[in-house]
């Protein structure tokens, strides 16, 4: 596999895949960039239309992603992933609602533990999922990213302990 980092406004996002294929996007840990996996291979210049893309999303021209990507999971995840690339951009659901979505209204905590297990956050867009009353719940890289991500797109949510609104649409 091969990899890169790239700048971002919450810090370095690594990249990596298979002949442009983007396998994974690991996102700063404490504000540097995520150790590549065993055996991958640096290429400063791979992924320059993942790099493009991700790019135009922070500076907010961007609102869809299209690019090749082979996240690898179970079916279930795969299920899951899918679906949550369905929610529209400054939009938000609940773990409910993705549940629903794939026909499994029952799975609530199976949909939480696929959307922790995202390869791929904010192109697969696991972020925009927030708790039913609205507010904010766990995220891979920190609840202060999430909130950075969802006031970028615009999207409505709560903080815990807290009154606060940004506005958008659930």
């Amino acid at each position: 596999m091969i990899y890169r980092a790239i700048e971002s406004p919450i810090g370095p996002l690594l990249l990596a895949g298979t002949g442009g294929v983007l396998h994974c996007l690991r996102l700063p840990i404490r504000g540097r960039v995520a150790a590549p996996g065993d055996g991958w291979e640096l290429q400063e210049n791979s992924f320059r239309e993942a790099k493009r893309q991700l790019d135009a999303y922070f500076a907010r021209k961007l609102h869809a992603f299209e690019l090749e990507m082979a996240p690898e999971g179970t079916p279930f995840q795969l299920e899951v992933w899918s679906a949550l690339r369905r929610i529209p951009y400054g939009h938000t659901v609940a773990y409910s609602d993705i549940a629903a979505l794939i026909n499994r209204p029952g799975a609530v905590r199976a949909v939480g533990l696929a959307n922790g297990a995202n390869p791929i956050p904010i192109v697969i867009p696991c972020h925009r999922v927030i708790g039913r009353d609205r507010t904010l719940t766990g995220y891979g890289g920190g609840l202060e990213v999430k909130a950075f991500l969802l006031d970028l797109e615009g999207a409505e949510y709560r903080v815990p302990g807290e009154s606060r609104r940004v506005p958008g649409l659930f």
